[in-house]
């Protein structure tokens, strides 16, 4: 997620939202937080990926790379 994040130029506290703390972003990013089911549609959009790229289920990082 750190990598995406830094790809995307975003800091942790630009990435942290209405219900994600800087640190929650800090501790997942870690590996010492899960990333809770309700957050996973926030991060994919803000983040640019698809849920599955978050989950580590496929390779492809950009959502944009879909056609919908």
């Amino acid at each position: 997620m750190r990598q995406t994040r830094e790809r995307e130029n975003l800091s942790q506290e630009q990435l942290a939202g209405l219900n994600i703390t800087q640190k929650a972003v800090s501790r997942m990013e870690t590996g010492k937080r899960v990333i809770a089911d309700y957050e996973l549609p926030y991060l994919a959009d803000v983040l640019d990926v698809t849920i599955y790229y978050l989950l580590g289920m496929e390779e492809i990082q950009r959502a944009d790379n879909y056609i919908s």
